[in-house]
């Protein structure tokens, strides 16, 4: 065996071990400190392309079950809504019925009908104003896009709910339009008619115009000369005449007579103009008398609504933006109207209620793929503790011998300088 000091190969030879020694060392306290077996595409570049792929995916599945509680939410919200709809409903056709009883008189239907009209227009407001994250969900106006035949039909919003970490993977829904316009209502008119002071000395036959109509009424004794005393005598006969021949005339039959004194009052809650008041003798010659007939209120129509889409909830048989409960005809007309209606708000709620149950079972599916998935991710990526301990003992064992070996490599080469003795 040569003795050389120049290149101390055993010396090298033990470096070299110790450097690969080191590396590994590293590794394994990197794992350890990490948890990670995977600290850079050195450590293993498909297990790193994989993990990233799972990673995506993991992340896209949480984000996916936020999104499903996020629907179910919403058509909480929507449906919340509609369980007010229902329970006005059913008040309204509680009213229907009821003023459908011949026991009422014109003015308790009217009565029924204020609270019947305005329930009309709270469920519109409902409708109209119901939101979620600033959209309004029950008007067909914000949120989603519009429906197709070959999703969620014509008329409907197409909501779709993201529950998949892929692009396409959703749940679609379709939200129909609640909303409906109630039209403007009628300002009544009133006109009075004032017979003191005015000559109407043989009147007997009389007319007035309501609307467009013209309603001929008599009295059974003319007036008989212009005197206080006569022109109430006359006014309490006319009271009775015209509401008589008003209130017969089909259309007028809530127009309201009522007098005092030698005053008629006579009041259209319709809205429609009262005018041209005419007076004449038995023989139907014309009796002239000035000042007679006074407006009080002008008045207006009601202007009707504009009758809703056909894909809306309460249209068709189940509208509500015409119906009233004034006469025992219209109140029936409302029942079967509000029995429409209230089917078709039940349909939409099962629809939400079917969409609500898938969806919390989509949110279940989703975490248990993504704990399955997180589960296989851990396998290629994640750092196996007593894998890495067992490599850190070794290699820091190896790290002591080769230091060892490293002194005694230095030290050999003393052994020259004897020869130099």
């Amino acid at each position: 065996m040569s003795s050389v000091i120049n290149t101390n190969v055993k010396s090298l030879v033990a470096q070299n071990a110790m450097n690969v020694n080191n590396r590994s060392l590293s590794s394994a306290m990197e794992q350890l400190s990490t948890g990670k077996r995977i600290n850079s595409a050195k450590d293993d570049a498909a297990g790193l392309a994989i993990s990233n792929k799972m990673t995506a995916q993991i992340r896209g599945l949480d984000q996916a079950v936020r999104n499903a509680n996020d629907g179910v939410s919403m058509l909480q919200t929507a449906e919340g809504a509609t369980i007010e709809m229902t329970n006005m409903l059913q008040r309204m056709r509680e009213l229907a019925v009821q003023s459908a009883n011949d026991t009422n008189t014109t003015d308790d239907r009217n009565a029924l009908d204020l609270e019947y009209q305005q329930l009309t227009k709270e469920i519109t407001r409902i409708a109209s104003n119901t939101q979620w994250n600033g959209m309004n969900i029950l008007n067909n106006t914000s949120v989603g896009i519009a429906g197709t035949a070959g999703d969620v039909g014509l008329g409907s919003r197409n909501v779709k709910f993201q529950v998949g970490a892929n692009a396409d993977q959703v749940i679609n829904v379709g939200l129909k339009d609640f909303s409906f316009g109630t039209g403007t209502a009628a300002v009544a008119s009133e006109s009075q008619l004032n017979l003191m002071g005015n000559d109407l000395t043989d009147a007997k036959n009389f007319s007035i115009t309501i609307g467009s109509t013209t309603i001929n009424a008599s009295i059974g004794t003319a007036i008989a000369g212009a005197t206080n005393a006569n022109a109430v005598t006359g006014a309490t006969a006319l009271e009775t005449a015209l509401r008589t021949a008003i209130n017969n005339t089909v259309g007028f039959e809530n127009v309201a007579v009522t007098r005092v004194g030698a005053t008629l009052s006579i009041k259209d809650a319709q809205g429609r103009a009262i005018s041209a008041f005419t007076a004449a003798k038995a023989d139907n010659t014309s009796v002239t008398a000035s000042a007679v007939l006074q407006s009080i209120a002008t008045g207006s129509a009601a202007v009707g609504a504009t009758a809703p889409a056909a894909t809306a909830v309460f249209s068709g048989d189940a509208r509500l933006n015409d119906t009233s409960i004034t006469t025992q005809a219209n109140a029936n007309t409302a029942i079967v109207r509000v029995d429409n209606a209230l089917k078709a708000v039940d349909k939409e709620r099962a629809t939400m209620g079917a969409v609500m149950n898938r969806l919390t079972y989509a949110a279940d599916n989703l975490t248990n793929v993504s704990q399955n998935t997180s589960a296989s991710r851990s396998q290629i990526l994640d750092t196996d503790y007593a894998k890495a301990t067992t490599e850190l003992a070794r290699t820091q064992i190896i790290q002591q011998a080769s230091t060892a070996m490293l002194a005694q490599a230095n030290q050999q080469s003393q052994a020259v300088l004897s020869l130099l003795k």
